[in-house]
């Protein structure tokens, strides 16, 4: 039996740790790993609940740290509406005992913003300095935390359709991550002139259609989980240089792909690069004749990873 029994974290905990971790360094660090072989990441499992509702499991693991895990996650429908949680177990590979279990609210939306981050270092050009965010909740506010830094902004627009319901403190609250920020009326200001514009958003459906912008940027995006949620039309994928987080799993889950490839003949070669091999130098980076667009679906190495970051701290404290 190990002599010390896994540790149990909650949000709040986790907020706390993660606040010690530099989450973009431990992100590059995880997709060196799988560059290098080091690291093996699993297609998402989507399980059917009888009756309605549904979870997903998100695997990993890092051989050299030792570790796998899985981060799983319920959707369970209900009269007052759907429940969502998530959950990421860290086992051993050395005993096979349980390490950490942490509620993977805060780890999920920090892997989500680093991963981003890594992919924006990574190909946007080196002078951009005029950055667009769509979104305001936690994971748009995360994504413009990690990027702040990344380049020398001139200017951080962000524009949010549901700000305009919202108290004048959350406005407050948004200006405070950057004095550079700016709030925009219209998403049609926030993104005129960008060259990086990052889609924070929860909608199922299409917000921006690349083909409007004013010029070629960098377009990155999340998404939501939503049955085939997409932030760009798909027919728009054969206009762009194409990136995602990793090429063996993130066609078969990312909305816009699939719907590319069942409707518009879009073929998964034509992915230019993933995470891994951008940070081996192995992909191509983007010229900037036309956009580019990096998507992300989130990974269980990603939660792996931060889950091994937080056991780490929790180890060290105990001394």
């Amino acid at each position: 039996m190990p002599s010390t029994p896994p540790y149990l974290i909650h949000r709040a905990e986790a907020a706390q740790l993660l606040a010690r971790v530099d989450v973009v360094q431990a992100m590059r660090e995880l997709f060196r790993s799988l560059a290098r072989g080091q690291a093996v990441q699993p297609a998402q499992q989507l399980v059917e609940f009888p009756g309605g509702g549904d979870f997903i499991n998100y695997l990993g693991v890092l051989a050299e740290q030792r570790v796998y895990g899985v981060k799983t996650s319920p959707y369970i429908p209900g009269e007052r509406g759907a429940i969502v949680t998530a959950w990421t177990l860290l086992m051993s590979m050395d005993d096979g005992q349980p390490l950490l279990l942490c509620d993977a609210g805060e780890l999920t939306t920090a892997r989500t913003a680093a991963t981003t981050a890594v992919a924006l270092d990574a190909l946007a050009p080196a002078a951009a300095n005029r950055l667009a965010v769509i979104g305001s909740g936690p994971v748009a506010r995360a994504h413009v935390r990690y990027a702040q830094g990344l380049r020398d902004w001139q200017s951080i627009r962000l524009y949010s359709p549901s700000l305009a319901g919202k108290p004048a403190t959350t406005q407050q609250e948004l200006l405070q991550l950057d004095t550079r920020l700016q709030l925009c009326a219209s998403q049609a200001e926030a993104c005129a002139d960008a060259e990086v514009i990052m889609l924070c958003t929860s909608s199922a459906g299409p917000v921006l259609d690349p083909a409007t912008l004013e010029q070629p940027a960098l377009i990155t995006s999340i998404s939501t989980n939503a049955p085939r949620a997409h932030e760009v039309p798909p027919a728009s994928l054969a206009q762009m240089d194409v990136y995602c987080d990793y090429r063996a799993t993130t066609p078969a889950s990312a909305g816009e792909m699939r719907l590319a490839s069942e409707q518009h003949l879009w073929d998964r070669a034509l992915i230019r690069g993933d995470l891994a091999e951008l940070l081996d130098g192995s992909a191509p980076l983007p010229d900037y004749r036309r956009p580019a667009f990096f998507r992300s679906i989130g990974l269980g190495l990603e939660d792996v990873a931060l889950a091994q970051a937080l056991h780490q701290l929790k180890q060290a404290a105990e001394g």
